[in-house]
């Protein structure tokens, strides 16, 4: 699914996101940028050491939620990997749709700020952190288009790794926003 809003690109595809080719892709991280499993693992493994090796050395704190950390793309395509740690769902108890908001927000502005036009997002929170994905979806689409007024974004994709009847409840989802939207 492909559309055209506010001059920019946004698209959503089933694929792997260590293969994208935007300059920057989203990381899906835990607290400690050390790499683990998931979206996170993968892009570790695939980009080699120095992106370990760069969080290790920067970012000795690690992250908090819904902040970013950026290092570069190691052996990927992408320039930059923008980390950030998206919410642990706990039932909604704990201020997560507004965390995983600023995760998202705070990802885009980050591309903006090191000169990235192109960014590819996971999605964030979704997966061992179990946000429910009918309710990150909105989120995740809502956000990023809140951002597009004032950037230099032109390109987002939503790169979608199963093809779970979930994911493809969240591109209806993101479907229908964007139909609002445009």
């Amino acid at each position: 699914m492909e559309i055209v809003i506010k001059k920019t690109q946004l698209s959503i595809i089933q694929g792997d996101i260590t293969l994208e080719e935007t300059d920057a892709i989203v990381n899906a991280a835990n607290t400690t940028l050390r790499g683990g499993g998931g979206v996170d693992g993968a892009i570790h493994r695939a980009g080699g050491p120095t992106i370990l090796e760069e969080c290790v050395t920067k970012y000795p704190q690690g992250c908090e939620t819904g902040g970013v950390r950026t290092t570069n793309g190691g052996l990927l395509k992408a320039k930059w990997i923008i980390h950030t740690l998206g919410p642990i769902w706990h039932r909604g108890s704990q201020n997560e749709p507004v965390l995983l908001e600023n995760s998202y927000r705070n990802t885009f502005h980050q591309a903006e700020r090191i000169g990235a036009t192109s960014i590819s997002y996971p999605s964030i929170s979704t997966g061992i952190y179990g946000f429910p994905m009918q309710k990150a979806a909105p989120i995740a689409i809502e956000t990023v288009l809140s951002c597009l007024p004032s950037n230099s974004i032109q390109e987002v994709h939503f790169v979608l790794f199963s093809n779970r009847s979930e994911r493809l409840t969240q591109i209806g989802q993101l479907g229908t926003i964007w139909k609002n939207h445009s």
